[in-house]
């Protein structure tokens, strides 16, 4: 594990967050030249990325139809593309790394939970293809084909994948090592102070004096921010023991379902499965865990019936916090309230490792002094 903070240090960039994001963001900028140095009070990939279940869609919690009439047809359009982007930046990375990171694409099925959601799905499947979006609408009888699934509906993704948060983590922090790069966990920020010709971080440990802060804290971010930008939602999740056999499940597809709140889950390459959600609005950490054992039990009962011929036993069980904005979209960039050499990336919702992918590459577009496709989608003034 790094060590904390040794005193004081000078960079380019100063990151705060060893988590996914923050480690999809370093490697984004030392990769274009920029000294960065990378803080996180916890040890890295210690907080959400690892409560992660990591499926690697480009769909969004708000479909595409809704999401247009919410944000207009552009942005929503934009968003969905952004996340497509970052599923296959994370798999170009992952092919990249010197150590296995568990990367592999999977499809996706999104579900009808109920009958009368069928309609929207076929809206949903044209919207989608209209965007050359990959998508394809299944029937029951197409469905039943692939599995044991007995939606009226569903729509399935050729784009989709699934890897393990941790290792992947852990092996672009060790890319970024090979640059002009510094990691340091145990190390608490308490203050970001803006000056004349750098921005000073202080911690308990000494000060690190940066041109630019990313701020890649999850929701803890929120404390860096004039007001907060997000709800906190608890999220659930299991692990089985290995199974035998995968009957029932033959194209280990991610799955997810259009009931509020869903279950998601997938297969492991140890032949584990994965199944997460039950979510409920966040109030203490202690809370939370102590929901743990009766909301595992709910999540392998509906996995049992989504299964019905896979014999499951839970070895894993814990639970996670996430944030969700109004529109179900990150925010990626300069607070207008703040100095703009303090930058955010918050990839909140349901696609955060994605939108991980695009902060990095938006982030580092932004300090080199060129445009990018998506600067302005994920802006705090939308």
């Amino acid at each position: 594990m790094p060590p904390p903070l040794p005193g004081d240090r000078r960079c380019d960039v100063a990151i705060v967050g060893a988590g996914i994001t923050g480690a999809l963001v370093s490697d984004a900028l030392t990769g274009a030249g920029f000294s960065v140095i990378t803080v996180d009070r916890r040890h890295p990939a210690h907080g959400s990325t690892s409560a992660s279940t990591a499926l690697l869609q480009y769909e969004l919690d708000v479909p595409l139809n809704e999401l247009m009439e919410k944000v207009g047809p552009q942005r929503a359009l934009d968003s969905y593309h952004a996340a497509a982007a970052g599923v296959r930046t994370i798999g170009r990375i992952s092919a990249e790394l010197k150590a296995p990171v568990g990367f592999c694409e999977r499809p996706a099925l999104y579900l009808a939970s109920r009958v009368r959601d069928a309609d929207k799905f076929r809206r949903e499947c044209e919207a989608r293809s209209l965007a050359h979006l990959p998508c394809e609408l299944l029937d029951r009888r197409a469905l039943s084909n692939i599995g044991d699934f007995k939606s009226a509906v569903a729509l399935r993704s050729t784009l989709g994948g699934e890897v393990d948060p941790w290792r992947l983590t852990q092996a672009i922090f060790d890319r970024c090592g090979e640059r002009d790069f510094e990691l340091y966990g145990r190390t608490t920020v308490t203050r970001i102070v803006p000056g004349k010709t750098d921005v000073e971080v202080t911690t308990k440990r000494g000060k690190i004096r940066a041109g630019h802060v990313v701020i890649a804290a999850g929701y803890e971010s929120e404390k860096f921010l004039p007001k907060s930008v997000a709800k906190l939602h608890s999220t659930y999740a299991i692990v089985t023991e290995p199974v035998e056999s995968l009957d029932g499940w033959e194209q280990r597809s991610l799955i997810w379902e259009s009931s509020r709140p869903y279950i998601y889950g997938r297969t492991t390459p140890d032949n584990r499965i994965m199944v997460g959600g039950e979510d409920d609005p966040f109030r203490d950490p202690e809370h939370r865990d102590a929901r743990v054992p009766k909301k595992a039990a709910r999540l392998l009962a509906k996995a049992r019936r989504l299964f019905p011929r896979i014999e499951m036993e839970v070895a894993y069980a814990w639970a996670g916090t996430f944030g969700e904005t109004i529109d179900g979209l990150p925010f990626i960039g300069p607070h207008p309230k703040r100095d703009d050499r303090i930058l955010f990336a918050l990839a909140y919702g349901a696609n955060g490792m994605p939108f991980s992918a695009m902060a990095g590459e938006i982030l580092t577009a932004r300090l080199l002094g060129r445009g990018h496709p998506y600067m302005e989608t994920f802006a705090f003034d939308r």
